[in-house]
């Protein structure tokens, strides 16, 4: 299924409500999987916290959670951009939505208390292709560091 799942994502054509849905965790966790890749070290304790994240984002079970950061993360290692995952994300959430996956991404960023200069530019990519404005990005950075310190 996640096979057939894969191939769909490359298809150029504009997808249904019920296939983006399927796709949008895959899409999720390639885009986690970016930011954590952005150092050039993806530690262990990313990988948790990206799975939890999934977790709670999508109700998967573990089962199935396991499948999709794996192949998520054979995706991103071949991947050649981002703009069909975040074109997934764009075809399905609203804003809000967009902005909690931003926050999300500065959490997995500053999830090792450094926050890396690639890191930053990637979510700042990311953010552009989900047409989340400059001024959210910066709020939204701004709202985990300020729960980080509390």
């Amino acid at each position: 299924m996640l096979s057939h799942l894969l191939a769909r994502l490359k298809e150029p054509l504009a997808k249904n409500e019920e296939e983006v849905a399927e796709l949008l965790p895959l899409a999720a966790a390639v885009l986690y999987l970016e930011v954590a890749w952005a150092d050039h070290d993806i530690a262990q304790e990313e990988l948790e916290l990206i799975g939890e994240t999934l977790s709670e984002q999508f109700d998967l079970p573990p089962e199935e959670l396991k499948i999709i950061v794996s192949e998520s993360r054979a995706q991103q290692e071949s991947s050649v951009g981002m703009y069909r995952f975040t074109r997934i994300i764009n075809d399905a959430w609203g804003e809000d939505a967009k902005y909690e996956l931003v926050v999300k991404l500065w959490q997995l960023a500053y999830s090792d208390s450094n926050l890396h200069a690639f890191e930053e530019h990637t979510i700042r990519k990311i953010a552009e292709l989900l047409y989340v404005s400059h001024g959210r990005f910066i709020e939204a950075k701004l709202t985990v560091k300020r729960d980080r310190s509390t």
